[in-house]
């Protein structure tokens, strides 16, 4: 029978993601042969697997922990904020249809079968499943319709471990709340309990860790402390987090504009690994002074975000940037926004909009998206300080609803090898300062990362960096230190035996 564990937590950005993929990681080492699930993820951090279907990159990151190939099946719903009350419904990777709150918490229980069916499928290829909740399960008001906590852990039959984040405060109160108001039942699946994020001597918690295990009869299994792992993060509210707000110097200086419905920020997480570059996430025009380069990330509100850079002076800012000779790339909706015009009548309704007019193009909105996983390489000849970079072999995904046209005055920055064709993709000006491409995590590909930061560096005057640096190693190394530190911090031997004694057969 194939084993299961799922982390729920007392609120939402407690660390599940994170610590879903360290027992992935911890299980794959064991010789398990093990997957993540969460039902339903709500993000605009996704990705794109092999067979072209769009997922949560949050499971994406657990998979790879886990050594094993992404699948649509380890997040089946997926919803992507358009506004702050409609979503995006994307199910087992394709877009479905557009839905305000309400109507989706109508709509959900009849997924209810098409979720049990997948786990089930996922369940009978591996030896564990390591399943992942959404926010509380004690949204009560939600209990009724639930298909992402105790609805998913009932219908997978598996125990709970809840997970608390200590640095936000009242973490004895939150565990005690959330089991408070759980049923009976649903409380009964709660095994233990992980006190996450602790700073400090672990000493000062014991006598509360009795106090509350007497108190709700629910064992803690471990204190993690604040780790210094660089995994990747679920959603915007990690922007916020100290790892992006980082104050060292670098000898390069990149910002990331960070627009309202900012999506995949995870596409700079490579660049941000490189040893000489800082990577900063601003929302004031004035955070753009002494960069050395800007970067408009991919947006789920394109139209949207464009305002939003005009009222608040960031379009401005960047504009005056690349007049005094500052690089501006643009990646998804951040490259139709670098544009001459924006021509929609699919998403928002807005018609013809003006872009920033860095790049001579025009993009068109269409109700079909593309999604998939694609090979390119850069034009054999590129301008000025982007030359080193021409003709290097990259790869990424696109995930995209809109087709975007060059004009005069500027190129072609790469070819997309797709299906056998070669398909032109991006622009890039005639002077080489402003250039944009759909294709996300272009920078996973290290000689392409490397020779833009030496170009960079060069414009400084600095000398090149000959670095070895390698992501996929880095990020393999990242798993495994969040593996020892939760074998050193958590009761990963219980974590067994909870999940061998209260495994219950799916029905």
């Amino acid at each position: 029978m194939t084993l299961a564990i799922m982390l729920q937590g007392t609120a939402s950005d407690v660390g599940k993601s994170v610590l879903v993929a360290g027992l992935c990681r911890i299980f794959y080492q064991d010789g398990q042969r093990t997957a993540p699930f969460k039902s339903q993820n709500m993000a605009l951090n996704s990705g794109i697997t092999p067979d072209g279907k769009e997922m949560g990159r949050a499971q994406i990151f657990q998979a790879e922990a886990a050594g094993i190939t992404p699948d649509v099946r380890m997040n089946p719903v997926l919803l992507k904020p358009t506004s702050d009350r409609k979503a995006q419904v994307v199910l087992m990777g394709k877009v479905a249809t557009d839905m305000d709150a309400v109507s989706y918490h109508e709509y959900k229980p009849r997924l209810r079968e098409q979720i049990l069916a997948v786990y089930n499928s996922l369940a009978a290829e591996h030896d564990v499943l390591v399943l992942e909740g959404a926010g509380s399960p004690a949204e009560i008001n939600l209990r009724d319709r639930d298909i992402v906590n105790m609805g998913m852990a009932e219908m997978a039959q598996c125990p709970v471990i809840l997970v608390a984040d200590i640095d936000r405060g009242g973490v004895f109160a939150s565990i005690y709340g959330t089991l408070a108001l759980l049923h009976d039942r649903e409380r009964a699946r709660v095994k233990g309990v992980i006190i996450n994020k602790f700073r400090g001597d672990v000493a000062l918690l014991y006598s509360g860790i009795e106090q509350i295990e007497a108190l709700t009869s629910v064992p803690v299994l471990g204190v993690m402390p604040w780790l210094d792992v660089d995994l990747e993060d679920e959603d915007g509210v990690a922007l916020q987090k100290g790892k992006y707000l980082r104050t060292d110097r670098r000898d390069i200086e990149i910002a990331v504009i960070q627009v309202p419905h900012i999506a995949n920020f995870t596409d700079f997480n490579a660049l941000a690994a490189q040893p000489d570059v800082r990577v900063r996430y601003v929302r004031q025009p004035q955070e753009l002074a002494g960069v050395d380069m800007i970067i408009l990330p991919g947006s789920k509100n394109t139209l949207g975000d464009l305002g939003w850079l005009r009222e608040s002076g960031m379009a401005h800012a960047v504009l005056q940037a690349r007049r005094q000779g500052v690089p501006v790339l643009g990646i998804c909706g951040g490259y139709q926004m670098l544009g001459e015009t924006i021509i929609d009548e699919v998403e928002s309704g807005l018609g013809t909009q003006p872009g920033l007019g860095l790049l001579n193009t025009v993009t068109h909105f269409a109700h079909s998206k593309t999604t998939t996983q694609v090979t390119a390489t850069l034009a054999p000849a590129l301008p000025a300080w982007l030359a080193a970079t021409a003709g290097l072999a990259v790869s990424g995904y696109e995930i995209h609803m809109g087709e975007t046209e060059l004009r005069d005055g500027c190129r072609s920055l790469m070819q997309l090898h797709k299906g056998g064709l070669s398909v032109a993709d991006g622009a890039v000006s005639d002077d080489g300062l402003a250039f944009g491409t759909y294709l996300h995590g272009l920078f996973d590909s290290d000689a392409f990362t490397r020779a833009l930061v030496n170009g960079l560096r060069q414009r400084k005057g600095l000398a090149a960096l000959d670095s070895d640096f390698e992501y996929a190693q880095y990020k393999s190394r990242q798993f495994d230190l969040l593996a020892d530190a939760m074998r050193q911090h958590i009761d990963i031997e219980k974590i067994y035996a909870i999940m061998r004694q209260h495994q219950e057969p799916v029905c």
